[in-house]
């Protein structure tokens, strides 16, 4: 069977690797006869390989024992309601900052926005979500509990190639798709949460990197089952965690790790989405709108020069085994997310076809 190459922003693609690994595993996992779907999260195997895990994780991001790496389900949108519920249990009067960079972080704040007041420290709606305002231009207050952005809008295709400085303020970021796609200074994040299914495996199961300092401040009121200190105290598995996700996710940090780590990925990352861009600017039949200080290395946004030709792109492009390119519905176009695991031969063929299409229909 040919393998066709996924452009989908999420769930997205996994690696073939991972894939055939987990596929010669279903049925007898670790010689004990049966799927790890059908062991017990309390199997003394199930937890060897969760803190195994957790540790290529914490080697892969050079996480400080400082932090705890949680491991949760609801996706990076549970995580809007559940952040302020762990954070703000000490603030009388507490005040969050966001930054609104597109649709993600237009959610985050409205939900955050149900716990405490919130104020809108730059908005790039004023610039058609097309760049981010200057950091010297932020009005951030000095009595934020935290000050929330996301690095990358996976819808809009606007992305921070720099980590704001904003002096004492906890900074909590969404990092759902740039997560493990190159290296980051975790030090400089109170928090940092990502929904799997862009870089790090299946759907249902999300990623929460917390100070540990930071876990007491828990809002009196919230659930055990969403309380991070009580998810930290046992080890993720304060219920029935997802273990297929999770053991799916271990793989892909192990597949990270042959692949020569985050700076492997990150020239890998950064040479597929400058030759795409590249491509796109020198055509004039397709376009993209964002500032390139500012162009998603992981989602790729563009237009055709006429809307009446997307069904028939599209179209052409499943054809030649290119899935899921359709632009999420409130923005129209065309996206290609080139996540870890799209391989830069998926880039060069798409890049064939738009220049095919170009000729025939420009």
């Amino acid at each position: 069977m040919t393998r066709a190459f996924n452009f989908c922003a999420g769930p997205a693609a996994l690696p073939d690797e991972v894939l055939l690994q987990a596929q010669a595993e279903l049925l007898d996992w670790q010689q004990m006869g049966i799927s790890v779907m059908e062991i017990s999260h309390r199997h003394a195997a199930f937890e060897s390989m969760a803190a195994e895990a957790e540790q290529d994780l914490r080697d892969l991001l050079q996480v400080p024992d400082d932090y705890a790496v949680l491991f949760m389900q609801g996706g990076a949108t549970a995580q809007f309601s559940l952040i302020p519920m762990n954070l703000l249990g000490k603030e009388a009067d507490p005040l969050v900052a966001c930054v609104n960079t597109g649709i993600w972080s237009q959610k985050a704040t409205a939900e955050a926005a149900r716990y405490a007041k919130t104020h809108i420290v730059a908005d790039a709606q004023t610039f058609q979500n097309t760049t981010i305002p200057p950091l010297v231009e932020w009005d951030i207050p000095k009595q934020a509990s935290y000050l929330h952005y996301t690095p990358n809008e996976t819808i809009g295709g606007l992305e921070f190639h720099f980590v704001p400085e904003v002096e004492s303020i906890p900074l909590v970021v969404d990092m759902s798709s740039t997560l493990l796609s190159r290296p980051i200074d975790v030090s400089k994040f109170a928090l940092i949460y990502a929904g799997a299914q862009k870089n790090i495996g299946p759907a249902g199961i999300t990623l929460v990197i917390v100070r540990k300092d930071l876990l007491d401040r828990v809002m009196p009121s919230t659930p055990s089952v969403f309380n991070y200190q009580r998810i930290a105290d046992h080890g993720s598995m304060l219920n029935t965690p997802p273990t297929f996700a999770w053991y799916l996710s271990g793989l892909v940090f192990k597949w990270l790790k042959r692949q020569g780590g985050l700076s492997a990925m990150a020239e890998i990352n950064k040479r597929k989405a400058t030759k795409l861009y590249r491509f796109i600017d020198e055509s004039d039949f397709y376009h993209n709108p964002i500032d390139p200080d500012c162009r998603s290395w992981m989602n790729v946004p563009f237009t055709l020069k006429d809307d009446a030709l997307n069904a028939c792109f599209l179209q052409e492009a499943e054809a030649n085994k290119l899935m899921n390119l359709k632009g999420h519905r409130s923005v129209g176009g065309m996206r290609a997310s080139i996540y870890n695991a799209v391989p830069e031969q998926a880039v060069d063929v798409l890049i064939d076809l738009m220049k095919d299409f170009e000729k025939r229909r420009g």
